[in-house]
């Protein structure tokens, strides 16, 4: 029985191995057969697709290779920029001598009477600035109780920036006859030997001989209307407004960056000058009467005068030029002016990208095999798209690709290592455009002696007035420049005392203060 026992549990054991290995056997097969189903299933990559994946590959190389080199050539270290604010200091010295001798023209204004900010009363403003014109009322009621102001802005066709004269004036009046007549009412009654005020902000180089007369020197930002060369504005703007039935009197004829100065100076007695960033660029500042060379007669009343510096026509061998700002300016309206103006303002920066992205899609195939023809359009693309395009945060660049599509009108979309190549060139421009301006301003800062401390070890507090679309909206300019400035500075303490303050609305509000600083129903100081 006991071998019986032995010999039935030795059959069962066999059995039992023979089933595990009989189940390993089937277990391993449905593997195999699942492998090799999921294997069938897989796309195979064809040579074409991965020839084309190369190929995309290589097209953003490239285009980072191009992005790299204008990076190079339009590099702004510290030490260039400094070299470029020095020698803004040494043409803003020869501008004070003689505006020939210098390609910053150090423009004298007539504007000595600086805002105490205890004006009051209602005035007008005429902007024509670029794109747009506005039509301002502007109440002042002191500095405690700030300023009451209405507008209206209105587009300047195209054609009118390039016909005559009187065709441009005759359509800015009509349009301040409009705003005047809604806004006052026909209740309106000025006092007996009373003309409303007005202030005419003319964003456009002017050969000022008094507060309320000045000749055009030239025509920038793509406007060319040759027979208003020489002419004087005020007095072509009063036959405008004459043929319009109104008593008003052009009290005063003033850059768009004077006018943001006395706004600042309106608020704050330690603003000492203004940049425009907007469709242009330009500076102002205060200097005393007695280093203004060129002043010749009796000195005004007071110690101070506005310089309108016209530093858009800035041009130095330290300026980091590439091949784009070059045919950018050879094929400009024009060519060879304005060159710093060129390389920063909100009038050129799209540009310079729809340049650099033209190589691109023509030397790395960037957009495809064949180049967008919107993109062979000179300024189509605007700083509005490329600050839009550099703001974008989201994670698959929505953005980019949604302004590309749109301005460019592409039949597709762009892969997203190429929205990364576009964003690069966006920063990249509007980092240079912004630390050049920023070297600018360390010019003024340097030629004022504000740029360190005094010799006692003091720091003087000082308010520079920004205005302009460039610098309001786009937040990533804004950013680099106070970085650079900063950095150029290369002291906290002195940084710390210099306030970038942006002006409410210099080329308007300020136009209409400088019109009550010299109103015709106060004492005449020129006299």
């Amino acid at each position: 029985m006991w071998i019986m026992g032995k010999a039935v549990a030795t059959l069962a054991a066999i059995c039992t191995a023979a089933m595990a290995a009989l189940l390993l056997t089937w277990q391993r097969q449905r593997d195999d057969d699942e492998s090799s189903q999921h294997d069938h299933h897989q796309p195979l990559v064809s040579a074409a697709e991965v020839e084309a994946e190369a190929e995309a590959k290589e097209e953003v190389k490239a285009a980072a290779a191009m992005v790299e080199e204008f990076e190079e050539k339009g590099r702004t270290d510290v030490e260039r920029l400094r070299k470029v604010a020095e020698d803004m200091v040494v043409e803003m010295n020869k501008g004070l001598i003689e505006e020939e001798n210098s390609c910053v023209r150090m423009l004298v204004s007539f504007v000595h009477n600086l805002p105490t900010g205890d004006e009051v009363g209602l005035f007008y403003a005429l902007d024509l600035g670029g794109t747009n014109f506005r039509v301002l009322q502007v109440t002042l009621l002191g500095r405690e109780h700030g300023i009451k102001e209405k507008q209206r802005s209105y587009e300047v066709p195209a054609e009118l920036k390039v016909g005559k004269l009187h065709e441009l004036f005759d359509y800015m009046a009509e349009k301040v006859a409009d705003f005047i007549r809604e806004e006052e009412g026909a209740e309106y009654q000025l006092l007996p030997g009373h003309k409303r005020e007005l202030g005419f902000t003319f964003s456009f180089p002017v050969l000022n001989r008094r507060i309320n007369s000045g000749t055009l020197l030239k025509w920038t930002k793509r406007f060319s209307i040759y027979d208003a060369i020489g002419k004087d504005m005020v007095k072509e703007l009063t036959k405008a407004l004459e043929k319009q039935g109104l008593e008003i009197n052009v009290t005063a004829l003033v850059n768009d960056t004077v006018g943001a100065l006395a706004e600042g100076r309106y608020y704050n007695k330690d603003c000492v000058a203004s940049v425009i960033l907007g469709t242009g660029t330009n500076a102002a500042y205060v200097e005393h009467v007695k280093k203004i060379q060129k002043l010749h007669g009796s000195f005004p009343s007071s110690d101070n005068m506005v310089i309108n510096m016209e530093w858009g026509n800035f041009q130095s061998p330290n300026l980091p030029l590439t091949e784009y700002d070059v045919s950018l300016d050879t094929e400009s309206l024009h060519p060879h002016e304005q060159i710093l103006e060129k390389m920063l303002s909100g009038e050129y920066l799209g540009e310079i990208v729809r340049r650099v992205l033209l190589r691109m899609a023509k030397e790395a195939a960037f957009f495809g095999d064949t180049v967008p023809k919107k993109l062979e359009e000179p300024y189509i693309l605007g700083t509005g798209d490329v600050s839009a395009i550099h703001d974008d945060t989201s994670s698959d660049l929505t953005v980019v690709a949604e302004k590309l599509a749109h301005v460019l009108q592409l039949p597709g979309s762009i892969s997203l290592e190429k929205r990364k190549a576009v964003v690069k060139l966006c920063a990249a421009v509007a980092r240079r455009g912004a630390r050049l301006s920023a070297a600018a301003i360390l010019g003024i800062l340097m030629k004022l002696g504000r740029d360190t401390k005094t010799e006692g070890g003091e720091v003087q507090h000082t308010v520079i007035a920004i205005d302009g679309a460039l610098y309001r909206k786009y937040e990533q300019f804004r950013k680099y420049l106070h970085d650079a400035l900063k950095e150029l500075l290369g002291d906290e303490e002195v940084f710390e005392m210099i306030a970038l303050q942006q002006a409410r609305d210099g080329s308007g509000i300020g136009a209409a203060i400088i019109a009550a600083t010299h109103s015709s129903h106060m004492p005449d100081e020129e006299d």
